[in-house]
């Protein structure tokens, strides 16, 4: 298997103060987070809805990182935030295109 990514949904009116709770690597911490990267989105065609796109290299990290206190406590401070349920979307990488063609992906 490729990889795992979680996408988390949610509607926002108050975007700026999520964005001020601070990226998830810089928050202090026990051991460092198992997160290749992350990506936050804004939905064009509906104001107030993102959704941020979450790379790992498996299933398992993605546990581990989410098992993490400094984890749980950002979540729940976001979620706070929120105007209404966050979801989960739990995704098994099937395959990636890097775009580089060829024998360069």
């Amino acid at each position: 298997m490729a990889g795992f990514v979680q996408i988390i949904e949610f509607t926002s009116s108050r975007i700026k103060e999520i964005e001020e709770l601070g990226r998830p690597s810089q928050t202090e911490g026990t051991t460092p987070p198992t997160f290749r990267h992350i990506i936050a989105t804004a939905d064009r065609d509906h104001p107030g809805h993102y959704f941020t796109i979450v790379d790992f290299d498996s299933f398992d990290s993605a546990m581990e990182n989410s098992g993490r206190p400094e984890t749980s406590e950002f979540a729940a401070r976001m979620a706070e935030l929120c105007d209404g349920p966050v979801i989960f979307h739990n995704l098994d990488v099937l395959w990636e295109d890097t775009g580089q063609g060829a024998g360069n992906a």
